[in-house]
């Protein structure tokens, strides 16, 4: 196996490590035993936590703006783009109910430990605000972009985090429908200037 997959392997399993136990819960030996690789092999791709922390961070990022091109490409207007971003709530719910958002546990946990990677995380919220304010901006609202996507993200991560501490799948449903209501009341002048 070539350095570049070995080392992306090591990358993946941290991410789903920090994901499930947390950064500061998840050891060498835990990813290494994930890749199943002897420590030295893994000192071979990494010297510190940090720098694997750094890795999972901007595999976030890649993963992410992947995500949101696709649903460019795929969206037919800024409405089902934005829909496409609540909607994550549905298709993550299982995860969500056992560990949280990931975004959101991870920015915590960083910032509860002020660790200096806490704003290379929050460049994952800051990619969310931007790409829905642009699709907000879209939609007729350039006064209120900022203000309408940073109430969404903050909606979004209360339903992850609700739904996680109450295990409740139920309340995601009840809460996805309420934010497409939400988001039809935006888009109603939108539709009236497309017909």
């Amino acid at each position: 196996m070539n350095d570049i997959s070995r080392r992306d392997q090591i990358v993946a399993a941290a991410d789903q490590l920090f994901y499930q136990n947390g950064f500061e819960h998840t050891s060498f030996a835990h990813i290494a035993e994930a890749v199943k690789i002897s420590r030295g092999n893994f000192y071979y791709h990494f010297k510190t936590k940090d720098e694997i922390l750094a890795a999972v961070i901007n595999l976030r990022l890649t993963d992410k703006r992947a995500m949101l091109d696709q649903w460019e490409l795929e969206g037919k207007n800024p409405a089902d783009r934005i829909r496409n971003f609540i909607k994550i709530l549905i298709l993550n719910r299982e995860k969500i109910i056992r560990f949280g958002c990931p975004l959101g546990t991870l920015t915590t946990e960083l910032t509860k430990l002020n660790h200096s990677a806490q704003e290379d995380a929050n460049r994952l919220f800051t990619l969310f605000r931007s790409w829905l304010a642009q699709q907000f901006q879209a939609l007729g609202h350039k006064k209120r972009a900022d203000e309408l996507a940073m109430h969404l993200l903050a909606r979004s991560q209360g339903v992850a985090t609700l739904a996680n501490a109450f295990k409740d799948e139920d309340f995601i449903k009840q809460e996805v429908k309420y934010l497409y209501g939400w988001l039809d009341q935006y888009t109603e002048s939108f539709v009236d200037r497309e017909s």
